[in-house]
């Protein structure tokens, strides 16, 4: 009996032991649980912030709600990601604009600079969403995850779509398979690349898709699962350095139909506009009064892009329009509006049209 409880003895003072010496080793040699990642939200506004008063009229303000009621409407993020917020803008997407966007890229990266940050997540309004997640497509200098957040119904409506969307861009936003993605959009279960995204209606709460080469992946079961990845230049790998600016070239776009004018390149040009994008017909067709007033404003020293107002398709080289002879750029898959935002960063850094090719055919 006695030899039991001496080996006993001994194998209680091996577990005291143990626990002693566990509890001296540095915290950060310690096996345990990886913590939550890190994940910034930076609300801008727009309907995933706004506020109605009835739940079935569809009547309401966007960018009303602050991101602190936002979060707080879903408390299972919490088990997901260690979530910092800031209310970096407070309005309808409508009002986007490039003072805002160079702002938002320029705190963007300095968060993504900081090592203990996963990702950051935007929750925008839907109309110009696009828009700018095409911009941050180019302009975020860093491989972590950007996810655009939206909501196409309020959150005082039934049915509002706005807490779901915001979660799984927090679980994408913090995801290790989301690295190296670009910019996306998470709505309705989808992963949409920027450089593809498109909102094609007006009403649905699946409002975005990638209208030619379908979504990067979907969210399911609170993890986002990928089935393609861009080919396209973007994020850490882009030529786009937007750290000292404050402001980019002017840019219009002018669009083409049946019997179009060649009235507002005219004011275009007159207003100062350092490039013109064609949201022509077709394959980035339009009238031979346009086609003629184009002519001139490329020689004037204007950057003539062509594009399509059609949804899908590229706008191609080597068709109807002799670009090379005329000094124009086509758009290749970059639609009217993401068009503009690639030709004023081109701008920044060169006027020749072959070279702003090259660009169109990267990004």
């Amino acid at each position: 009996m006695g030899q039991i409880w001496r080996a006993y003895g001994r194998l209680l003072s091996v577990w005291v032991l143990v626990a002693l010496c566990g509890s001296l080793v540095p915290e950060r040699l310690r096996a345990a649980e990886p913590d939550k990642p890190v994940v910034w939200v930076l609300a801008t506004g727009g309907t995933i912030a706004g506020q109605g008063e009835s739940q079935v009229a569809s009547a309401y303000k966007p960018g009303t709600l602050r991101v602190e009621t936002l979060l707080n409407a879903i408390p299972e993020i919490a088990e997901v990601a260690e979530v910092r917020a800031e209310q970096f803008a407070q309005i309808a997407s409508q009002d986007m604009d490039v003072a805002t966007w160079l702002r938002l890229a320029k705190r963007i990266n300095a968060l993504l600079q900081e090592p203990q940050v996963a990702g950051v997540v935007v929750t925008h309004g839907t109309d110009t969403q696009e828009e700018t997640a095409y911009f941050l497509n180019l302009t975020v200098k860093s491989e972590k995850p950007v996810v655009m957040a939206s909501a196409m119904r309020p959150p005082s409506a039934l049915g509002a779509d706005g807490a779901r969307n915001l979660y799984q861009a927090i679980v994408c936003a913090g995801s290790a398979q989301a690295v190296g993605q670009g910019v996306m959009i998470v709505m309705d279960d989808k992963i949409i690349g920027a450089d593809d995204a498109t909102k094609v209606s007006t009403l649905e709460a699946g409002a975005f898709q990638d209208p030619d080469f379908g979504p990067l992946g979907l969210i399911y079961n609170g993890r986002p699962i990928f089935s393609r990845h861009s080919l396209k230049r973007h994020t850490a790998q882009s030529e786009f350095d937007v750290s000292e600016l404050d402001s980019l070239p002017r840019v219009e776009v002018v669009s083409s139909y049946a019997g179009a004018t060649a009235l507002f390149i005219h004011a275009a040009v007159q207003a100062g506009a350092r490039g013109i994008v064609i949201a022509g017909v077709g394959n980035g067709n339009m009238s031979a009064e346009m086609l003629n007033a184009a002519a001139s404003a490329r020689e004037q020293g204007v950057a003539i892009v062509r594009s399509s107002r059609i949804m899908r398709g590229p706008t191609t080289q080597w068709n109807e329009v002799d670009d090379d002879a005329l000094g124009f750029v086509a758009s290749w898959y970059a639609n009217p509006y993401r068009a503009r935002i690639l030709l004023m960063l081109a701008l920044t850094q060169t006027e020749d049209y072959r070279e702003i090719q090259r660009m169109f055919r990267q990004y």
